[in-house]
């Protein structure tokens, strides 16, 4: 019989968030400055959750994503703030602890598949050393693991694939086999830096819509970084939507997509082509993303805003709203 007290602290467990960021800032020394690529972050990640990280170039989604993983090199620190996944510090783990974190319990898909695959060695060496840096098993039983994730993700003739150099496949396939080396020892976390942007749209369907599935399969959670809110429009479960450093919007994916709250969101939604706007011109935000290096007093977004007020020269806090939405501006969309 379950005790019940083990029980109870068992499903309190259950209900914490996998992943927990608060205030985190990581910024870069230059000659010219401090780069704030990542300026007071506060992310949520529940288990076998999907949230899509969505910006511009240079809005800090992909250095978020590097910053949990602790991929930050110098002349690029934590300056300031915590991660927390299940339970423990990321930021003070050691190098060592935290190497054997990565590819075992927090995976990550890079954009460009070369950046997880080494040319020179076959698909089946890698996967089955993907497995042995973390488990103790034998070289059979790695391989028919690594046979077992290329099904997984749909990749056809997989014995033929794993006898494959990186070179003899297609970028869908070298992404696909990226996807399944994250996979392949059961991560409970993926972070997935735009892997779809430079596929075909149709494989870029395919990919989405396995890995999505196999999230749901398994139980793993995934951070889909992009630049296209029409990507995760389909795929995720909540949304959160960064601009120069910092989160500005939070919410199930259909709340936003459906009634955006802060301008910039709403210029990025209309920005989409749809059949709704059909041979008329699409909207642009005006301006460039202002540099990380002098950002405007006030709100980054200040300059590039139509609704923008006096009010906006003091940077505004997030506002946490019902249905567990937060937006950060003085204006919104309410």
């Amino acid at each position: 019989m379950m005790d019940i007290g083990t029980s109870k602290a068992a499903t309190a467990a259950e209900r914490e968030p996998l992943l927990s960021i608060k205030g985190l800032k990581t910024h870069f020394a230059t000659r010219a400055g401090i780069v704030k690529a990542v300026d007071g972050v506060d992310i949520e990640l529940g288990r076998g959750e999907i949230l899509g990280l969505v910006g511009e170039s240079g809005s800090g989604k992909s250095i978020t994503g590097f910053s949990i993983l602790g991929l930050i090199d110098p002349p690029g620190r934590i300056a300031d703030g915590s991660i927390t996944y299940d339970g423990r510090d990321l930021v003070s783990m050691g190098e060592e602890a935290r190497r054997q974190l990565r590819g075992n319990d927090i995976a990550m898909i890079f954009q460009d598949p070369s950046m997880t695959l080494n040319p020179v060695l076959r698909i089946d060496t890698q996967m089955i050393e993907t497995v042995q840096a973390h488990e103790n098993v034998g070289t059979n039983e790695a391989r028919q693991r690594a046979r077992g994730a290329l099904v997984q993700v749909g990749i056809p003739s997989a014995d033929e694939r794993l006898r494959a150099y990186p070179y003899e496949l297609s970028g869908g396939m070298r992404q696909r086999i990226a996807i399944a080396i994250a996979l392949i020892n059961r991560p409970k976390l993926i972070i997935a830096d735009e892997p779809t942007t430079a596929l075909d749209v149709s494989i870029q369907g395919q990919i989405i819509h396995e890995v999505k599935k196999l999230c749901r399969q398994t139980g793993t959670a995934l951070i889909w970084i992009t630049h296209d809110l029409a990507v995760v429009a389909g795929l995720a479960d909540r949304i959160a939507v960064m601009y120069a450093g910092r989160i500005v919007e939070t919410g199930r994916t259909s709340d936003v997509i459906e009634r955006p709250l802060h301008p910039y969101t709403k210029g990025l939604i209309d920005s989409v082509p749809s059949p709704a706007t059909r041979g008329r011109r699409l909207h642009q935000i005006k301006g460039m993303t202002p540099s990380l290096l002098n950002l405007p007093q006030g709100c980054a977004f200040r300059e590039r805003c139509e609704k923008a007020t006096p009010e906006c020269l003091v940077a505004p806090e997030p506002t946490l709203l019902s249905g567990g939405r937060s937006v950060r501006c003085w204006n919104p969309a309410l």
